[in-house]
């Protein structure tokens, strides 16, 4: 799998699907490794056996090259349908713990949203290419559950975006903060009471109209 973002857009000669894999499997390999401080591009190009100009004609440093080679890694990430919201929620929650668990995660991610905090190109490709990519799972669920009849139907699209953001931020906060935090497990017991809270609030907030959860100032 190739990487879906770039640093900026060029001209010249297409990219090799082969290579962006090779160097992007190399940069894996090399978090597990060596950890993310010790990674260089240098040493990426020579595991992935291509030229240094070819990382740079790629990705201008380090930082976006680790958010591209994380972000293959959550892009397989999937939802089945397993019955319930309930059910679907606690497989997503001990899917995405286990990534968080791998070296090349835990190494990385840590350290791409702390250099973020003072790059904001950074924290633009960390949202596009991860965060953003990933909220296709609160959709996936939302409308599996509403044709399961556990949830209503869409009201409006501002009610519709606001919750899907709040659910993403919910697990995903609740996850990496367990996970890469505090450092405890993520286990079964623990996913079934997240799931249980998630579950009775979007039941309490549907019963309620939703509005509670409208961003504020949307229109009614």
């Amino acid at each position: 799998m190739c990487s879906r973002t770039t640093a900026r857009s060029r001209t010249g000669r297409p990219r090799s699907a082969e290579a962006d894999t090779a160097i992007l499997d190399a940069t894996r390999a090399a978090l597990v490794e060596l950890g993310w401080s010790k990674l260089t591009m240098g040493d990426v190009a020579a595991r992935a056996g291509v030229a240094k100009t070819t990382l740079y004609r790629r990705w201008a440093n380090k930082s976006e090259l680790v958010v591209d080679a994380v972000a293959v890694l959550f892009d397989e990430l999937q939802l089945p349908d397993l019955g319930s919201l309930r059910a679907d929620i606690e497989h997503v929650v001990l899917e995405f713990a286990a990534l968080l668990e791998r070296p090349e995660t835990k190494t990385a991610l840590m350290a791409v949203v702390a250099e973020s905090t003072r790059d904001e190109p950074l924290r633009d490709r960390i949202r596009a290419s991860i965060v953003d990519r990933q909220k296709r799972l609160v959709l996936e669920g939302r409308q599996r559950a509403q044709e399961r009849g556990e949830l209503p139907a869409d009201r409006d699209p501002a009610t519709v975006a606001a919750v899907d953001a709040l659910i993403f931020d919910v697990v995903a906060g609740a996850v990496v903060n367990r996970s890469l935090v505090t450092a405890e497990p993520v286990d079964r017991a623990w996913a079934e009471r997240l799931s249980a809270l998630l579950v009775g609030g979007l039941s309490a907030a549907a019963e309620s109209g939703t509005d509670a959860l409208r961003e504020p100032g949307a229109a009614r």
